[in-house]
């Protein structure tokens, strides 16, 4: 016959078993979320659209459209020529302007399959290379424009015409404050008379100066409309003299 338990152990485990079903309760109650992305502040003049709750998701999404097959093989093939075509018209107006140079060194960025690239090439500028997040050899190198695998003041020339795909507004144009020479010109490409793709992280509803004002070390050569495949307004930046903090 086993002996009965100590009185004082009875009391103990009487209110232990009580507890158990609160117990396992909380335990499948789910905790807090941690704040997500819908909780930041995005830039003055410029809504972030919903939906991104990780930047995992961002960029997952990002990914659906660069990795499309249907999509790189018409930007190979059938966009390849008239893009590289229009995109070289750009480049010779700058040239033409004296803000881009054949011994500048280029940097497109958000390149896709490099035909921007392709188009600073053929108007004489042979140091120029694309960044996109899935490479393209030879002409794209992967990376994330929200924090460039370059080095401070690395290029003489940038350009952009995926502002609109930016979650985080203020690093992208932050990062290419960092990597452009003193004196170095950037060129943009933004929508800001329209709403611009599907896939876009972003829309500018204040006008050219929601984009001026993220580009704080940096003065506005000139503005002007263009028909950049869907995008309405090119800008043109010019990094002041000294370093950007």
């Amino acid at each position: 016959m086993n002996p009965k338990p100590p009185t004082i152990l009875k009391y103990l485990l009487i209110p232990l078993f009580l507890s158990l079903p609160l117990f396992l309760f909380l335990l499948q109650t789910p905790s807090t979320p941690t704040p997500t992305l819908r909780h930041r502040r995005p830039p003055a003049g410029i809504r972030i659209r919903p939906g991104y709750t990780s930047y995992a998701t961002y960029i997952n999404r990002q990914l659906n459209k660069t990795q499309n097959p249907k999509l790189r093989r018409i930007w190979r093939t059938r966009d390849w020529d008239r893009k590289v075509r229009v995109f070289s018209q750009f480049f010779q107006l700058l040239q033409s302007k004296n803000l881009l140079h054949n011994s500048s060194r280029a940097l497109c960025v958000g390149a896709r399959v490099g035909q921007e690239v392709e188009a600073l090439r053929r108007v004489g500028v042979p140091d120029s290379i694309g960044l996109d997040l899935v490479p393209s050899p030879p002409l794209v190198v992967e990376g994330d424009f929200h924090a460039q695998p370059f080095g401070d003041e690395t290029f003489d020339f940038e350009f952009s015409n995926v502002f609109d795909h930016a979650l985080y507004p203020e690093k992208f144009a932050r990062e290419i404050e960092r990597t452009l020479r003193p004196g170095g010109v950037c060129t943009l490409h933004v929508a800001v008379s329209r709403r611009a793709d599907k896939y876009s992280a972003n829309d500018v509803f204040g006008g050219v100066e929601a984009v001026v004002g993220l580009f704080k070390g940096s003065g506005v050569v000139y503005t002007r409309k263009v028909d950049g495949f869907g995008l309405d307004t090119e800008i043109v930046f010019r990094k002041k003299e000294g370093r950007i903090r």
